[in-house]
């Protein structure tokens, strides 16, 4: 494989830069371009040691920079491997880079470090998943929940599954190819004690997989309602910035307003939208229309009500677009006095709360409210987790294959169609860990991944 090189931190200025080199001629293309204080030569040291010199472009200092050398197979990619760290300005770790090119490297595709390491027996694919999760964490729950997954506890679950069913595949299989060998036959209740534990084990880790991607993903949150309900005040309180504009005049949201935001540790991927209502004003209809669109693909909806006011036709319209939502009712303004008849909203959603965004009070509320909707609140980010809809699908596979399996035991057919079906759900838990998966999986798996990763 040829010797790959990237910058490893991120696109901007910061205190140090680091180009990781990888592959068999990693040590040869950085002496070529490092020169130590020492005199040594990068080939000379053993690894895990660091080397204080500077980096030559066209033989023209670029920079001081460290060399920390890693030998194989004891290194992240399992390679040779050279980082050298430099000062953190863009165009000087660039310049390093450059470098590291004109010496014989070549510019390393995104992910390519972690896809060698996987490649190369340092982690199966469900920590290289884990790497980019951890990367994109925004929060404590996710970011737990991903360096357990680094560590490797999706991988035992899974493994511990799936060798449950490979000792129950090579009994039957031996039962089945050698007749006349007088293999005793497993009974009907092993098998099912068998495909019962890994069918509980899969729905578990299926049934976790909402939560645990609202945890790790965040979620796509629409704050909905007709104007002059306090969606914007809401919207600047969750955020802690003031970020859509608030006054007295309805209708001042004219488009879609997004922000992030971390709540009750769960990140949101906010949108203040324009109030439902009918208009004549052709800009304004244009944002009430993108809101409804909003409305429809969001994950979890915010409907706002006036608490000081009763219901109109406009916040009764919201009812309908709400059901089979995760949505709560937030009554605002209840600083003021209230003329709001909140029954109705008991019936329509799955959690009321009462706040006076103005006054800040009631976020404790909303925030338990939105980790009890999502399943957020019971989550434990310490317990196996499905991190993507790949492994989801692998997962539900496996389930499918398994309830067939305890089917056909159930319905009396032959040893060898069981063995067919167990056989199925063992390539599905195989396909998730990466022992089976094919080069494309692998190939789109690392595409996700960001360049010097």
């Amino acid at each position: 494989m040829s010797t790959i090189a990237a910058i490893s931190t991120g696109q901007a200025a910061g205190g140090i830069g680091i180009v990781r080199i990888s592959g068999e001629n990693a040590l040869n293309v950085a002496d070529r371009i490092f020169k130590s204080v020492s005199g040594l030569k990068l080939n000379e040291l053993s690894g895990y040691r660091a080397a204080l010199g500077t980096v030559f472009l066209e033989e023209k200092p670029v920079d001081e920079a460290i060399a920390t050398v890693f030998r194989a197979p004891k290194s992240y990619t399992g390679e040779d491997v050279v980082e050298l760290s430099c000062h953190g300005g863009l165009y000087v770790t660039r310049q390093v880079l450059r470098a590291a090119l004109s010496a014989g490297a070549v510019a390393a595709e995104p992910g390519e470090f972690t896809k060698r390491a996987f490649l190369n027996g340092k982690m199966d694919l469900t920590k290289a998943e884990a790497v980019m999760s951890i990367i994109s964490a925004q929060g404590e729950q996710a970011k737990a929940a991903a360096l357990g997954t680094l560590d490797g506890l999706l991988y035992r679950k899974i493994s511990g599954i799936s060798g449950e069913l490979k000792g129950l595949a090579a009994s039957l299989a031996a039962w089945v190819d050698y007749p006349d060998e007088e293999i005793e036959d497993l009974p009907d209740d092993k098998i099912l004690s068998v495909l019962e534990n890994a069918a509980s084990s899969l729905s578990d880790l299926i049934a976790r997989f909402d939560s645990g991607r609202a945890v790790l993903e965040g979620v796509d949150t629409a704050i909905v309602g007709k104007p002059n309900v306090g969606k914007s005040t809401l919207m600047n309180l969750l955020t802690g910035t003031e970020k859509s504009i608030v006054t007295e005049i309805a209708g001042t949201t004219r488009d879609i307003v997004e922000e992030t935001a971390v709540v009750g540790g769960v990140v949101l991927r906010l949108c203040d939208t324009a109030g439902l209502r009918e208009t004549d004003d052709k800009v304004e209809s244009i944002g009430v229309a993108r809101a409804k669109q909003k409305l429809e693909t969001a994950t979890l909806i915010l409907a706002v009500f006036d608490a000081s006011a009763p219901l109109e036709k406009q916040d009764k319209a919201l009812f309908p677009l709400c059901k089979e939502k995760h949505a709560i009712a937030i009554v605002n303004k209840t600083d003021l006095p209230t003329k709001l008849d909140t029954k109705i909203l008991d019936t329509v959603f799955n959690k009321v709360v009462y706040i006076s965004a103005k006054e800040n009070n009631g976020l404790q509320s909303l925030e338990q409210a939105i980790a009890e909707v999502l399943g957020t609140a019971a989550f434990d980010s310490s317990a196996a987790t499905l991190m993507n809809e790949r492994q989801l699908a692998c997962c539900s596979a496996a389930l499918d294959a398994v309830n067939e399996a305890h089917d056909a035991l159930s319905s009396g057919v032959t040893r060898d169609a069981v063995q067919v079906c167990v056989d199925s759900a063992i390539e599905s838990l195989d396909t998730l860990t990466g022992e089976r998966a094919t080069e494309s999986v692998v190939n789109e798996i690392f595409s996700r991944f960001c360049v010097g990763k």
